[in-house]
């Protein structure tokens, strides 16, 4: 009888434990299916770029071979590096990049300004300048592009950098988010500063500013990324190669006559990088501020 006792747990508890490791290896089949399928794309294009045969990047395409290259080549990549000449993407890829650096550094510097005046600046009427702030985002982006196309044009910019710059260097989306930030740490740290005989601004610089790397890492990436994949407004305001950024560089592979898909693929590998690197740069910021976000939510 004892004998039978003591099996009857021991079975219990093994049951538990089966069904503990079944669902562990569902999660970790579902798991690698997912990103299998966010990871294959990426593949793929990593692939098609290392394929010298455009027509054989399409012959390929629906079929595993499209995620093997049995003769890899830069030849794309040498070809898509080029400064001058036909197709040459390194020279929008140097575009993108001044135009990416100067609108974050400039942004940081507006943007963070800017919430700190709404958080601890004495300003009448803060609430009703923080609710136009918050308005102005909700406005679509596309609805004021055309007026915006007709003040750069008499201002006599177009076809330059600063028209790709200046326009979205302020946003109120940022504002808000610098706001939010400096909101929430102690007033003691303004009052200490001011008694220290620190002026606001030197407030901001040396105190407030230090603080926010978390705020600072999430505005550089977010306004990164939207500046890096900006399209509809280049096309409007450039006319040359003069100041065209990759977005636009890109949709040059796609002619009426042929379509260099090699290429394209190398390209748009290129186009990742840099935004790719921007994110990894500041990853551990932008992770501790979503976290920070929720647990204080």
């Amino acid at each position: 009888m004892s004998d039978i006792a003591l099996s009857i747990p021991q079975a219990s508890t093994a049951r538990p434990r089966s069904a503990a490791r079944v669902l562990r290896a569902i999660q970790t089949v579902s798991i690698f299916i997912i990103a299998l399928v966010i990871v294959s794309p990426l593949l793929l294009l990593v692939v098609a770029s290392l394929k010298d045969d455009r027509f054989q990047i399409l012959a390929d395409m629906g079929s595993f071979r499209a995620f093997w290259v049995s003769n890899p080549t830069l030849s794309n990549y040498a070809e898509v590096g080029r400064l001058s000449g036909e197709l040459a993407f390194g020279r929008y890829l140097i575009n993108s990049l001044i135009i990416l650096v100067t609108t974050v550094c400039s942004g940081l510097i507006v943007n963070s300004m800017a919430g700190f005046v709404l958080a601890w600046g004495s300003l009448k009427g803060r609430a009703v300048i923080l609710s136009v702030v918050i308005a102005l985002y909700v406005i679509p982006q596309e609805s004021i592009i055309m007026p915006l196309v007709i003040m750069v044009s008499r201002a006599g910019i177009s076809d330059t950098f600063a028209v790709q710059i200046v326009p979205w260097v302020a946003s109120p989306l940022y504002i808000f988010l610098f706001y939010q930030f400096f909101a929430q740490l102690p007033k003691e740290l303004l009052e200490a500063a001011e008694i220290d005989g620190a002026s606001f601004f030197r407030a901001y610089r040396s105190i407030f500013l230090p603080l926010s790397l978390p705020a600072l890492a999430t505005v550089s990436i977010l306004m990164g990324i939207e500046t890096w994949n900006q399209y509809l407004w280049p096309i409007l305001v450039t006319q040359t190669d003069y100041a065209r950024p990759i977005a636009v560089a890109i949709a040059t592979f796609f002619g009426q006559d042929s379509i260099y898909w090699d290429r394209a693929m190398a390209a748009s590998v290129l186009m990742m990088i840099p935004i790719l690197g921007l994110y990894l740069a500041f990853q551990r910021w932008f992770v501790s501020s979503f976290i920070g976000s929720a647990v204080k939510g």
